[in-house]
């Protein structure tokens, strides 16, 4: 099947955009950016953008990327595009998400978080939306099949009514829970913030992992657990239905479902089997993102995880992180985060994609 052709600028040239496929076997399904558009057959990547000479003349042998540039401005040369990759980190986001509008694309697909604060990503989704360009935020499990599965069967009442989940992350409430909570509203529905216990500075110093209690719009509560991100990475989530458990292990890596089933002690009583572990689908979400994008350019088809749903999130991890640090409930958590991690002024003079600013602000290396 020929597949129409999209045009593809990535920005930032590390891990996530290339490096974690550099070395894997061809066979092995696409844990990145480049290696999802090559596996998927209908992209072209035109050009990439990486400060470094050396990263990105590295990742254009790899990926064989017709042209690198140093800036977005000047890879406006090789356009136009139709998908923007920014895989650069999280600090330049914003001021990425301008400057790639001003080279008109269809699509950005942006890394998570979108920005380091609720304020700075709002104004990203509002920008992409006036200027009429979509924007797609890699929570890649929502496009992981088990996890879409799952997702069905509950609104269908396969599982009976959710009475409770429990979720355990690690290394940081923006950086990991945003995952976490998108994940549990995916499955669960909006979410509301009950309570949030002591922060846990385990990886990054602005942003804690954080314990917290929160609840679904039916009732149904949902417990947040930290655990250290120095002793090993975690990101699980179990939900107890009415007719057994579902647990999601090693970060979608994994899938364990427990049955109810008769005591074989106590007469009278249910009790959940033991349950089976199989592999989950996780690795897949990386490829089906990518389709999804190809699909919602050239068919119509709705993003499964947009910019509306990473925003959702990361408000609420922004107000769990708040509440834990008993830092006021206001539009200025900015005043929390360095100097070089605050973007708003990025969108400060956005009316029109006309006025977007141009990026000025230069780091060592743009990439994961």
């Amino acid at each position: 099947m020929n597949l129409q052709q999209l045009r593809v600028l990535i920005v930032g040239c590390g891990n996530i955009a290339g490096g974690f496929d550099a070395e894997r076997p061809a066979s092995a399904l696409p844990l990145t950016h480049a290696g999802a558009y090559v596996r998927h057959g209908g992209f072209r990547l035109v050009a990439c953008v990486e400060p470094e000479a050396q990263r990105r003349d590295a990742f254009m042998q790899r990926w064989l990327v017709e042209k690198g540039y140093p800036s977005i401005e000047t890879a406006a040369a090789a356009g136009p595009f139709d998908v923007v990759s920014l895989c650069s980190p999280t600090p330049l986001h914003a001021a990425h998400i301008a400057a790639a509008l001003s080279l008109h694309p269809r699509l950005i697909f942006c890394e998570k978080p979108v920005t380091r604060c609720a304020a700075d990503t709002a104004a990203a989704v509002h920008v992409c939306a006036a200027a009429g360009v979509k924007l797609a935020v890699n929570h890649n499990r929502r496009w992981a099949p088990d996890i879409q599965r799952l997702s069905a069967e509950l609104r269908a009442g396969h599982w009976g009514a959710v009475r409770s989940a429990i979720g355990i992350y690690n290394k940081g409430v923006l950086n990991n829970g945003t995952h976490l909570v998108d994940l549990v509203q995916l499955l669960l529905g909006p979410l509301e913030l009950l309570a949030a216990a002591a922060p846990l500075f385990d990886h990054w110093p602005d942003d804690p992992t954080v314990p917290a209690l929160l609840r679904t719009q039916q009732g149904v509560p949902v417990t947040l657990n930290a655990a250290h991100a120095a002793d090993y990475a975690v990101f699980e989530l179990q939900l107890f239905t009415e007719r057994g458990m579902v647990a999601m292990e090693d970060g979608g890596a994994g899938w364990r479902v427990r049955r109810v089933v008769a005591s074989p002690h106590f007469k009278g009583y249910a009790v959940l089997d033991a349950g089976q572990r199989t592999a989950g689908e996780y690795l897949a979400s990386t490829l089906a993102a990518v389709g999804n994008v190809h699909d919602a350019l050239t068919r119509g088809t709705a993003l499964a995880s947009t910019g509306e749903t990473a925003l959702a999130a990361q408000r609420l991890c922004e107000r769990i992180s708040r509440t834990a640090r008993a830092l006021p409930m206001d539009d200025d958590f900015n005043s929390t985060l360095s100097p070089a991690t605050t973007l708003s002024g990025a969108f400060a003079s956005t009316r029109s994609p006309a006025l977007l600013p141009t990026l000025t602000e230069r780091v060592p290396s743009t990439s994961h």
